[in-house]
């Protein structure tokens, strides 16, 4: 009898496995292929065993990637996201995870973004922290780093951490997978990873640890930051150290391939009570915060202003857009409960990221949300069009459940 034929890499069936159960928990939408995660979950066994012997076989090749425009999470705009088909993040999710238990250890303690454990308000709480300690601040943008990272240099970073061949060989085919835009056409690139991958996150943060993190801890030790992918703020202790060291940085990502954005990238006084400088710049956005002065009361009842964060205005914006595109008032199809239904997980969502620092900021959104409600009511119920009816009911229902919609727990005035 014949000996079968060993593959020429080793993956074990057991990561595939798991590769696919951290996919279906991520949900996300179809691919090119039109292929969600019921259909691909009808034919699990089959499907899974494609990719591992596909990937065990080195005759892999990674299909176009669906390019989608979203709305910015924190502010206006859209950017592009790259959506791969569901086989496809199986396949990079693999990759993934054989390249977290390398890389993790290696990564600096400042460095936030899509890593086990970490969070953005991780990040946040940290330069909180700082910012009353160090009286200034560089506001770094980074340019486009998604669509113009260089390929050479992300293999060469994995590289430092792993000689597997199976990993660098796919690694090279995904940042070499071609963009498919709506109308049907191929986009070929020869440089940047598209965010919504499930590849990309490593690949960014191993890059930028090479590119940013060892050179600032290198060159700039008395320079804390904190980083969340390309989202980084840096810490000086004078304007003169972050002019320096403003000029310093834009240096070293041009010698990576990278551009620190001339308009965005800012340098900030932290004025507060104080420290009463005057300079251009006296605020800055992270992660969907903005950082400024603002009157606080101390443990011991002490009235103060501090340099803090809040919700930043374009993040306000960009909600208050999402709850006038969401129609809560013509939504009288659906009962009480059933509104509270759909609205719970959305509104609780911001309230968990928006409302762990400086909460207050939320309530004309939140008190906004009410008042669609009473807009709601008067159309499904024709006796609650009155103010007085609405009244009457709106205090009757707080009070046999107070807990019905989530952001009741903040704001209950509907003006």
């Amino acid at each position: 009898m014949p000996k079968l034929k060993e593959k020429p890499f080793a993956i074990p069936k057991l990561l595939v496995w798991e590769a696919w159960r951290q996919v279906k928990a991520n949900k996300g939408a179809p691919g090119v292929d039109g292929q969600d995660l019921e259909a691909f979950e009808a034919d699990l066994a089959d499907n899974l065993y494609k990719i591992w012997n596909r990937m065990s076989s080195g005759s892999y090749f990674p299909p176009p990637v669906r390019a989608v425009e979203i709305p910015k999470p924190h502010g206006p705009g859209t950017r592009m996201l790259g959506v791969p088909t569901i086989a496809d993040r199986v396949a990079q999710t693999t990759a993934a995870m054989f390249l977290e238990p390398l890389v993790e250890p290696r990564f600096h303690p400042d460095s936030y973004g899509y890593r086990p454990g970490r969070s953005a308000h991780d990040a946040l709480a940290t330069c909180r922290q700082r910012c009353w300690s160090y009286d200034w601040a560089i506001d770094l943008d980074v340019q486009k780093f998604f669509d113009t990272v260089s390929w050479d240099l992300v293999v060469r970073a994995v590289q430092t951490v792993t000689d597997c061949r199976w990993v660098l060989l796919y690694v090279k085919r995904w940042l070499r997978a071609p963009l498919q835009r709506p109308d049907g056409t191929l986009v070929e690139r020869d440089k940047g990873t598209p965010q919504g991958s499930a590849i990309s996150p490593v690949l960014a943060n191993l890059f930028l640890h090479y590119a940013f993190d060892t050179w600032m801890t290198r060159k700039f030790p008395g320079c804390p930051f904190e980083r969340y992918a390309d989202d980084i703020v840096v810490h000086c202790q004078s304007r003169r150290q972050a002019e320096y060291v403003r000029a310093a940085i834009a240096a070293r990502m041009g010698e990576v391939g990278l551009r620190v954005h001339p308009d965005k990238t800012r340098i900030v006084y932290c004025k507060d009570g104080r420290r009463t400088g005057d300079h251009e710049h006296t605020s800055f956005t992270f992660l969907g915060f903005t950082f400024r002065a603002r009157g606080a009361r101390s443990k011991r009842g002490v009235n103060f202003t501090g340099f803090l964060p809040a919700m930043s205005t374009e993040a306000l914006k960009a909600k208050s857009d999402r709850l006038r595109r969401m129609r809560i008032h013509r939504r009288t199809d659906l009962t009480l409960d059933g509104l509270a239904s759909w609205l719970n997980p959305i509104i609780a969502g911001w309230m968990t990221y928006y409302g762990r620092f400086y909460r207050t900021v939320m309530n004309p959104l939140l008190r906004r949300v009410n008042t669609y409600m009473k807009r709601w009511a008067g159309r499904k119920y024709k006796r609650l069009r009155t103010l007085k009816r609405f009244t009457r009911w709106w205090a009757g229902l707080l009070a046999r459940e107070p807990g019905l919609f989530a952001h009741w727990r903040a704001v209950r005035s509907f003006y």
